[in-house]
């Protein structure tokens, strides 16, 4: 294969990459983003491919050999393996069930480049450059290394296989800040030593294993580092936690590409990292927190109330006929959606309930909280799903100031999104923190299981308004009710 055809296959591919990121900012071309995305990493992927088994040319010289037949073999059948355990998870996974996958997928990004920039320090330093080399290696080690721990606790976090409550070390800042000190210290020490105290892996280098030791402590540190960091942060802190790792999956990738040499991977790197990085800033500003609140630890419990516990009265439960009548008098209605529709997967029900109101004329809408669910735009992806119009969507800012003349809002499995807590109360965790102001509206119909607390666990005074009714039971179930009944 000529070095030309691949570099050209590369910046296709990059385009390809830029344009689905477009594509995926908007409801009306996030198919066509996803799908171009797709495109370009089967080129990106294809030609990688080819060219490491075929070789790459240039000017009729060979600039990198044909691999062996074993070789082949080492790269075809692990690919194979993967996709079909790939193919296997997309196909069962639910919706309910992507953000920890999407998690567990960041962990193996960061796991390749920590075994990139051993594999690639073992081959022993390249002709020129050997501090460069050196330095970026470490620097996408670390970033791999915490990338992967930390995705590892966020996967068991939102899978409910560990609790959600931050965990909070004595002193856990200045934790943090000794292992970033460390790691500062321990890169400065690797880069400057002689190319000839990093050890080869045929062992041929002089110097011991200095080299070795750094880069192995370094990894440790990192890994350590990762755990504490995720650890720390809340369940309600998520949604940031997952576009986070997002961003450092993509550095860490990056990285990746200097220590291999791929401008693709450096590229594609880059794309993911910075927009990761930004989508995180949008959801500090979202919640009103800054990006280092979060990332030294922020709020979320298992489930325990963690703000000062207040009798804020009793509430009022409904059913479902009493439901349908309501909406069958309102001529406006809103619907706020959390990670409770997600568990029930009750997207579909709310769809047909939706269509059933639309069709009798009444005003049907639905408000997003930027960080309801699990990860960015959860909700968005499943009223999508369920074939929601992306003209009845909006976001909070946009329908905020709506629901005072609105008659009827559905608060259907969110929590504290809706909390008026965090505008009234100054003591609470989540003070500060915008939220849908559905408690404006004549009705509020809230779908829960319980009267439980959300991630933040702080309890909701919205549940006790005199204009407030619950509704309890399986979200998805309620809403079939309420169907049947109109």
């Amino acid at each position: 294969m000529s070095i030309s055809l691949q570099q050209g296959a590369f910046i296709i591919a990059g385009l390809l990459f830029i344009l689905a990121l477009a594509g995926l900012s908007k409801h009306e071309t996030s198919k066509r983003g996803n799908i171009l995305g797709s495109i370009g990493m089967a080129v990106a992927l294809i030609i990688t491919v080819l060219a490491t088994l075929l070789g790459v040319k240039s000017g009729g010289m060979a600039v990198t050999e044909a691999l062996p037949i074993w070789g082949v073999a080492a790269i075809l059948v692990p690919m194979a393996l993967g996709a079909i355990i790939g193919v296997f998870r997309a196909l069962r996974v639910e919706m309910t069930g992507m953000p920890e996958l999407i998690a567990l997928f960041h962990s193996f990004v960061g796991l390749a480049a920590v075994l990139v920039g051993w594999v690639s320090y073992l081959e022993g330093p390249p002709a020129t450059n050997a501090g460069l080399h050196y330095g970026e290696l470490f620097v996408g080690v670390f970033i791999g290394a915490v990338t992967f721990t930390g995705s590892i606790i966020a996967y068991l976090k939102l899978s409910a296989k560990m609790k959600s409550a931050p965990l909070a070390l004595p002193h856990h800042n200045l934790l943090n800040l000794a292992a970033i000190i460390a790691f500062v210290g321990l890169t400065v020490w690797f880069v400057i030593l002689p190319a000839s105290h990093h050890v080869t892996a045929a062992g041929e280098a002089g110097g011991g294993s200095t080299g070795i030791v750094l880069l192995a402590v370094m990894t440790g540190i990192a890994l350590l580092l990762g755990l504490h960091l995720v650890a720390a942060i809340g369940g309600g802190d998520m949604p940031v936690v997952v576009s986070m790792l997002n961003s450092y999956s993509g550095w860490a990738a990056a990285a990746a590409g200097f220590t291999l040499g791929n401008d693709l991977l450096i590229i594609t790197g880059a794309l993911v990292g910075s927009s990761g990085a930004y989508l995180s800033y949008i959801m500090c500003k979202a919640m009103n927190r800054s990006f280092i609140s979060v990332i030294m630890g922020g709020f979320g419990s298992d489930g325990a109330v963690v703000g000062e516990a207040k009798d804020y009265g009793e509430h009022r439960e409904t059913t479902a006929p009493e439901v349908a009548d309501l909406l069958k008098n309102a001529s406006s209605v809103i619907i706020a959606p959390g990670y409770g529709m997600a568990v029930a997967q009750a997207q579909g029900a709310v769809a047909d309930l939706t269509s059933k109101l639309r069709t009798r004329g009444i005003d049907v809408r639905f408000a997003i909280h930027p960080v309801a669910g699990r990860l960015p735009g959860h909700m968005n992806v499943l009223l999508a799903e369920a074939k929601v119009p992306y003209d009845i969507v909006f976001e909070m800012d946009e329908i905020n100031e709506d629901f005072s003349a609105t008659d009827v809002v559905l608060v259907i499995g969110a929590n504290d999104t809706v909390n008026p807590a965090a505008l009234d109360d100054p003591s609470s965790p989540i003070a500060g923190m915008p939220v849908l102001h559905v408690w404006e509206a004549g009705q509020v119909i809230i779908f829960k299981r319980s009267m439980a607390t959300g991630y933040a666990g702080v309890q909701n005074p919205l549940f006790f308004n005199e204009n407030s009714a619950m509704l309890f039971g399986d979200a998805k179930v309620r809403v079939e009710d309420i169907i049947h009944n109109l």
